[in-house]
């Protein structure tokens, strides 16, 4: 069975060597002191190591079962329930007017990580129902709050969203769920939704389902949609429970992974539901979930790899195979363990060096939602805006081929199920599809997010990476490993940047065509810059006299791999940006 342990040692250092949180003066950080965060992650880790990790494969292997209607979870995923809303890890940075505890947001993320690191499937039970509380807290009324948010922080209650129809996915405008208005102020929703994660189980008393659904005098398209709190068993005046609602679980899907998590159908035949937000303005309402939800599956497409990673070196370790090409390093053996061989290494460093970039960079955007959300900090809103495709396409994708090249170290073993790493890919797979398919990330990077407010917001990321440069040209050690990559990277996204500016509007198609190459080329950057902030902070914990040397030094080598081995790889994509549509759209349907 594999095993995890959480990285907490790096998770401090991104808090705390690199993006300082203590110096922000954010509201609230004040108190996210090295002490306090250590012990929150260490006992988060803890969770996560004893509790969560053992749980994955029987997740993985048995899944989820229905019966009569009635959705059971694996064995122990009660109890592990129970567990976590007992140590207050539903609440952490939910507003304490509800129950919650009202940490940042930042370190919720660190803890979220583990989470999913440990059993992404079991994670999105509690995920998914932060999302519902955000988007409750965000458009809801007061009686709406009440009634339904203290107990979604304390998971008594879970929580849903509900978009995707069986003859659309991402082209809402399509939608055929209705919601008839009643003479009390509710509605009747009627439809079906699929691929509805968490849509039934037996870990909570009811689930509060936020649906999308037309009702009457919305016109066409997604400006006829509003958003509805559709509860399974309805509240009474008093807050108890009453009957039961018209929504019922059709079936459960049948899944490549996140077995452990029951997918479903779901039906709603004239149910009860509530306007949540603004009549026919559910996609802004909507949008509250998902722009956090974008960030937490991006978040899970490098941590289901970390998982990966942590194995793969494992295996890499202890697996005797072949002689190191230098001479033996294991003479008294049959053979040398895998990890001397280069191309071992090779594959070890490109997990290491895109999983440390991919915390900090996650990090970084939790950072700026609590800039945006505790100092109503306008440009940290911009510039969440822009980045949060980049973290959900980028980091899924990348993520997933982290998860692979952890099974490629295992070799045949990697195929066999028992190793668990088959598990690992296959989960982390569905975070490059849902909450948005990472081409829909790239179309909306360039078709909006580049050209939002005019353009400011990229033009304050290239700012922000130019500052930095100018500000630590002078560090000849930091300046050769890694502010000249940066730099070179840079500028090759602005070349994209501009080539879209020059040709996206008399020729849309040469930016679409470019889209997905330039939401990697962005990553790249984001990434880059990333390391170059930890390359800067782990040299001067060095020149600080810093105790744990090794630490630090590792820290600063992955760096120059990842400037010198991965961010080279902006060119490429601008190279096919600049080819623009011509070599995209040459055949005609039929030749396909």
């Amino acid at each position: 069975m594999p095993s995890y342990i959480a990285p907490t040692k790096d998770m401090q250092f991104v808090l705390h060597d690199v993006l300082k949180v203590t110096e922000t003066g954010v509201p609230g950080y004040d108190e996210l002191e090295r002490d306090f965060t250590e012990a929150v992650l260490d006992a988060a880790g803890k969770v996560s190591t004893e509790v969560l990790a053992p749980l994955n494969t029987v997740g993985d292997q048995v899944g989820c079962v229905m019966d009569n209607g009635v959705v059971r979870t694996p064995e122990g995923f009660k109890a592990a329930f129970a567990a976590m809303k007992d140590g207050g890890w539903t609440a952490l940075d939910c507003d304490p007017e509800y129950g919650g505890q009202g940490m940042p947001y930042v370190l919720a993320t660190a803890v979220g990580e583990m989470f999913v690191s440990a059993n992404m499937a079991f994670n999105m039970y509690q995920g998914l129902t932060h999302g519902a509380y955000s988007a409750i807290h965000a458009h809801g009324t007061a009686e709406q709050k009440q009634t339904y948010l203290p107990k979604m922080v304390s998971c008594d209650w879970t929580g849903t969203m509900n978009l995707t129809e069986p003859h659309c996915g991402t082209d809402l405008g399509m939608m055929r769920t209705k919601a008839e208005p009643q003479d009390d102020g509710s509605y009747k929703i009627t439809g079906q939704k699929i691929f509805i994660s968490a849509g039934e189980h037996d870990l909570a008393d009811n689930i509060i389902h936020l649906v999308l659904a037309k009702a009457p005098g919305g016109g066409e398209g997604t400006k006829g949609i509003s958003l509805f709190i559709v509860p399974k068993v309805l509240v009474n005046d008093d807050g108890s429970l009453g009957a039961r609602n018209a929504v019922s679980c059709g079936k459960i899907e049948e899944k490549m992974g996140i077995h452990g998590n029951s997918t479903c159908v779901m039906n709603y035949d004239g149910a009860t539901g509530w306007l949540l937000g603004d009549l026919h303005k559910g996609m802004r309402a909507m949008f509250t979930m998902m722009n956090e939800a974008r960030l937490g599956v991006g978040l899970q497409g490098y941590a289901v790899g970390e998982a990966a990673y942590q194995n793969a070196v494992i295996y890499a370790k202890d697996r005797l195979q072949g002689r190191a090409v230098t001479g033996a390093e294991n003479p008294s053996g049959p053979a040398d363990p895998l990890i001397v061989h280069p191309d071992i290494r090779r594959m070890l460093m490109d997990q290491k060096s895109f999983l440390e970039g991919a915390r900090a960079f996650t990090f970084w955007g939790a950072h700026l939602i609590d800039c945006s959300r505790r100092s109503d900090d306008a440009a940290a809103e911009g510039m969440v805006s822009l980045i949060t495709p980049v973290l959900k396409g980028f980091l899924t994708d990348k993520g997933f081929e982290t998860a692979i090249t952890a099974q490629q170290v295992y070799g045949g073993h990697g195929y066999i199920e028992e190793w668990g790493m088959s598990q690992f890919a296959r989960d982390a797979r569905i975070a490059m599809i849902y909450e948005g398919a990472n081409g829909i990330q790239a179309l909306d990077l360039v078709g909006r997010k580049l050209a939002q407010d005019g353009g400011k917001h990229v033009m304050a990321f290239f700012e922000m990476v130019k500052t930095f440069l100018k500000e630590n040209e002078g560090d000849a050690a930091l300046k050769e490993g890694f502010l000249d990559p940066l730099k070179a990277a840079s500028k090759d996204l602005q070349s994209a940047a501009m080539f879209f500016m020059q040709n996206g509007m008399k020729n849309p198609n040469a930016a679409l065509a470019g889209s997905y190459d330039f939401m990697h080329l962005f990553g790249h950057v984001c990434l880059g810059f990333m390391w170059a902030r930890m390359g800067k902070a782990a040299m001067a914990a060095l020149e600080g006299g810093a105790s744990d040397t090794a630490f630090y030094e590792t820290k600063i080598a992955t760096g120059r791999y990842y400037m010198a081995r991965q961010l080279p790889m902006t060119a490429t994509h601008l190279a096919r940006i600049q080819s623009g549509a011509d070599p995209v759209m040459a055949l005609p349907a039929e030749a396909f």
